[in-house]
């Protein structure tokens, strides 16, 4: 089993040997293949690692320099949104730990200040007020884009990389996976998602994963994880997720049914009303729970969780979400509400 505590103590002392470690907390999430820790000083104060070894370590960085350069250049209304990783000199400090089990990669960052979580079931005017903010927040990040370092990531290799890795990974369901990351393929190619404004979009908003002050505005976003450079439509399934009826959950699985509810219109019109979508966006939200399926719980899913939720997602997928998907969804009811 991997000594994380020692390899942390590693990562800090080439960091800043002149000051010791008091305590190291495992606070990861039970379902991620992430490993997070809280560290205390002697001196008194908390740092928050993290710990991965998922991928290389060149698209660690690359990550992690453009979330701590969008935490930077956001206008001042999200100043203290995001956590802000640890610089050494005038370069944000990365460690790679590498050794006979792992080759792990550490990256400190300062804590967030988390104030109220939201309920586990938004009310009504929690969801429209969500709505808002989160439109506010995608405005803003449309303002910062063109400052942030270049990202190598784009859908269609995610898409052209499971098509490759399939027939190895999934046998039995190679002929399901391939048909859908060709409709994937066409859809966005007829919609002509590629010439859509790029922004950081986070893809994951578990209700547990941000907070908002005392007027219910958006105030951090703390879980150190995930994001990519993408449309803003991206980010719309996990919210529709996060203003459902059935709440927060500890089991779940990625059906569609969120996409479909009122509350969800609920959000969307309330994001409309501040920051329009165009005919084409609302046309994607079908290819990018499409793609969510493909790329993040088949392609990547397993590097992600555990392997026993990794397991029962990619079997969701498999036999319910993707074989019902273009039968059970369709955009029209929020082409409908929005009047596009």
């Amino acid at each position: 089993m991997t000594n994380y505590q020692n390899i942390l103590r590693y990562a800090w002392r080439a960091y800043d040997h002149t000051r010791a470690i008091r305590s190291i907390e495992d606070i990861s999430a039970k379902v991620s293949t992430n490993h997070v820790f809280k560290l205390v000083m002697e001196d008194g104060n908390v740092l928050i690692a993290k710990v991965t070894y998922f991928g290389s370590f060149e698209g660690f960085a690359e990550d992690h320099t453009i979330i701590n350069v969008l935490a930077n250049n956001l206008p001042v209304r999200y100043a203290n949104f995001l956590s802000r990783g640890l610089m050494k000199g005038n370069q944000l400090f990365f460690h790679r730990h590498i050794d006979e089990d792992q080759d792990a990669w550490i990256i400190f960052y300062r804590p967030i200040q988390i104030q109220e979580n939201p309920p586990k079931r938004l009310t009504e005017d929690q969801v429209s007020q969500l709505g808002r903010e989160m439109a506010y927040f995608h405005r803003d990040c449309t303002l910062v884009t063109n400052t942030l370092p270049r990202s190598d990531r784009d859908m269609t290799t995610d898409v052209t990389a499971l098509v490759a890795s399939a027939r190895t990974d999934y046998p039995d369901h190679y002929e399901l996976i391939e048909e859908h990351c060709r409709r994937f393929l066409e859809n966005t190619f007829r919609i002509n998602v590629y010439g859509f404004q790029k922004i950081p979009v986070f893809v994951d908003w578990n209700i547990g994963n941000f907070s908002v002050d005392r007027n219910g505005r958006l105030a951090s976003r703390w879980d150190y994880d995930w994001f990519r450079i993408s449309t803003r439509v991206v980010d719309f399934y996990f919210l529709s997720r996060v203003v459902s009826e059935i709440g927060d959950r500890s089991a779940f699985t990625y059906e569609v049914d969120r996409l479909l509810e009122d509350r969800f219109m609920l959000f969307l019109k309330s994001y409309h009303d501040v920051f329009p979508l165009t005919r084409p966006e609302v046309l994607f939200i079908k290819e990018a729970y499409r793609f969510f399926l493909l790329n993040y719980a088949l392609r990547l899913g397993r590097y992600f969780f555990l392997p026993s939720f990794a397991d029962q997602l990619s079997r969701d997928v498999l036999t319910t979400h993707l074989p019902t998907l273009d039968e059970k969804f369709t955009v029209d009811k929020i082409l409908d509400t929005l009047r596009l």
